[in-house]
């Protein structure tokens, strides 16, 4: 039976994307093959816990929760990722989610469950790190998120969305501030006066100061 390797199970208010607000159980799975200089969960880089796949499948049907996400780490590096994410897309009729950080091949990720992919800005230490051949491989539902660090990132993120019309290949093109790096009016102001059509977000989780 296949397994995955956890770092940590909760469920708590869906902090980021199109879906914030919503309640959601969260799957952080352990391993990460990136170094990002904001990284705000390094916890998920030590072992985790080898845990059954249909175990977590059935404690996303008890959260009674309408979303599931599956995070890291760097979800997409463990072997049975495909197999833990068709789990939970086929164990009830709610959302899956999984967050990525695009230096992976997003073509993984099964029909039907949402790719949020986290290209990495060069404030982030980790922008040579994208697979530039995931922009192709986009689908009608998934979203793309930068966060920005300053003024270089956001310049950045806003060519990188023009260059390759991600707006016009996904359900949402997502900018955030990197928290208290870069002051929320300030990113407002600058996709204000680009009138860039993406969504601003903050984090959600993290103003409240939970998980």
């Amino acid at each position: 039976m296949a397994t995955v390797d956890v770092s940590e199970i909760f469920t708590s208010i869906q902090g980021e994307s199109t879906y914030a607000g919503l309640p959601c159980f969260f799957i952080r799975l352990a391993g990460c093959n990136l170094d990002c200089g904001y990284c705000d969960t390094p916890q998920s880089k030590q072992p985790g816990q080898t845990t059954d796949i249909d175990d977590l499948a059935g404690q996303f049907v008890n959260s009674g929760t309408p979303i599931a996400e599956i995070t890291g780490g760097e979800p997409l590096v463990q072997p049975a990722f495909t197999e833990l994410a068709t789990a939970l897309r086929d164990a009830t009729d709610g959302t899956v989610l999984v967050e990525t950080n695009g230096s992976r091949d997003i073509s993984l990720v099964p029909e039907g469950v949402v790719t949020i992919m986290d290209v990495k800005t060069p404030g982030s230490g980790e922008a040579k790190s994208f697979d530039v051949a995931n922009v192709g491989r986009l689908r009608a539902l998934d979203e793309v998120k930068f966060v920005v660090t300053d003024r270089a990132d956001y310049e950045w993120a806003r060519d990188m969305t023009r260059e390759h019309d991600l707006t016009a290949r996904c359900h949402a093109v997502l900018f955030g501030p990197s928290l208290g790096v870069v002051d929320p009016k300030e990113l407002a102001g600058w996709l204000l006066n680009d009138r860039l059509p993406v969504r601003m977000q903050i984090q959600l989780h993290r103003l409240m100061d939970i998980q």
